[in-house]
């Protein structure tokens, strides 16, 4: 398998190079030259797989020979080992739950495999990788648990200021060592920005082993296309055509779901659900896509005005808006709506949801009003905790942290401050001094 620049087709490299790049020099983005088919035999049999299975034979027609069969089966393994349960709501009406790892959303599994992969790229080199992250929130939680105490790694996560929850600021700064917490007075496409000028800075690059672990690293958005496999895998078949509805922020997700889709499965309509930074959702009524400045909102993660993945999700389709239109549709909901949604889930479902899985749900319930005939999942991303302040007045009934929130919260949480691109070079350079 080969990946290729989105903005150079000739720039070629293997899923090792990609993988440890991060972004194309050019400042595309890496796209398989491919997407991989899988049997037709292979998804009929899904629910007689094990996830374990199941990812093996996905992930390895990305990795192809880069990594030997069993050292991925490892990483495999200890990616996936924790639950995706798909509970059913209603008949008709499913919630995939992807908060069941050790920092409870539905980051986890790209940063464990991200991190797990680098490791193992990283075995017979004597030079440390440096990671740049940015991150809406539980992007940065789940890598600094992923690569805590990672040998060979330093993280480096800027995150912006008052823009993320305390449960995800205390998972990102409470942790130090080899992670570097940076607080960026700015939004997440600020931080995004940095990251990226960072990554292609030649000056920098001539001192340090640049990736990254953003999904615009191709080792996150891999392994989140399994998620879709285990929805499907545990479906009660009732003759209906199957929509999943997507919290979609950066669009890493919603790209893993397309290429799913590509490799074969059955899914019919795949929605964009989006808060008030509904830049996609403008451009699937319009045809004409307008980055703008992200608005601040209680499901902060998605809290993007100019998502990086979108570029990918115009390759995926080549740059066809018809045929985008007929596979995917956009919906976009303010605070409002989304605390009402978290009230009624708990009173008619006794569901307790966080804010992006609640923008999920109202995708769902806004496609379902002229498209009944589907099976609908929507993807829990985030356990509510972690969004106590912003859901806690939505909910009758008292609600607690669970214990091992508690002792996070209890921790101390320390962060570099920035503002500028040349202070975040600076405090790189002063860390490797």
């Amino acid at each position: 398998m080969k990946y290729y620049s989105t903005r150079d087709k000739s720039i070629k490299v293997s899923f090792r190079e990609a993988v440890l790049t991060g972004i194309p020099l050019d400042k595309g983005l890496y796209f398989p030259e491919t997407i991989p088919s899988l049997e037709t035999e292979f998804i009929e049999e899904l629910s007689n797989l094990s996830n374990e299975e199941i990812a093996f034979e996905c992930i390895s027609k990305f990795s192809g020979k880069d990594i030997d069969e069993a050292p991925l089966k490892r990483i495999v393994s200890e990616t996936i080992n924790f639950k995706f349960p798909c509970n059913k709501l209603s008949d008709d009406i499913s919630v995939l739950e992807l908060f069941h790892g050790p920092t409870m959303a539905f980051k986890d599994i790209g940063a464990r495999f991200t991190s797990r992969v680098l490791s193992y790229f990283n075995l017979s080199s004597k030079k440390k990788i440096t990671v740049l992250v940015a991150t809406s929130g539980d992007t940065g939680a789940a890598v600094a648990s992923g690569f805590y105490g990672v040998e060979g790694v330093d993280v480096f996560i800027l995150f912006p200021k008052d823009r993320i929850s305390k449960v995800q600021e205390k998972q990102i700064t409470s942790l130090s060592g080899n992670i570097y917490p940076l607080e960026v007075n700015g939004s997440f496409d600020d931080c995004q920005r940095m990251v990226k000028e960072a990554l292609t800075d030649n000056d920098l690059r001539s001192k340090f082993n640049f990736t990254t672990a953003n999904s615009i690293n191709i080792s996150r958005w891999i392994p989140q296309t399994l998620y879709y496999f285990f929805a499907y895998k545990q479906l009660t078949d009732n003759g209906k055509d199957i929509a999943v509805s997507i919290p979609s922020g950066n669009f890493g997700n919603l790209f893993s779901c397309l290429v799913a889709v590509g490799m074969g499965l059955p899914f019919q309509k795949v929605i964009a659900s989006n808060n008030l930074n509904d830049t996609f959702t403008k451009f699937i009524e319009s045809n004409i896509y307008k980055p703008k400045k992200s608005v601040k909102t209680i499901s902060s993660a998605m809290d993007v005005g100019d998502p990086s993945n979108f570029i990918r999700v115009m390759e995926f389709f080549l740059n066809d808006y018809s045929n985008i239109k007929d596979l995917v549709s956009a919906y976009s909901f303010d605070d409002s709506e989304t605390k009402n949604c978290i009230k009624v889930l708990s009173e008619k479902y006794n569901y307790i949801c966080d804010p992006h899985g609640a923008v999920g749900y109202l995708g769902v319930q806004k496609h379902k009003e002229k498209n009944k005939d589907f099976n609908y999942i929507f993807l829990g991303t985030a356990h509510f905790s972690k969004f106590m302040d912003e859901i806690k007045d939505c909910i009758k009934e008292p609600i607690s942290y669970p214990k091992k929130i508690e002792q996070l919260l209890s921790k101390d949480g320390e962060s570099y401050k920035i503002k500028t691109y040349l202070e975040f070079k600076n405090y790189i350079n002063s860390i490797d001094s």
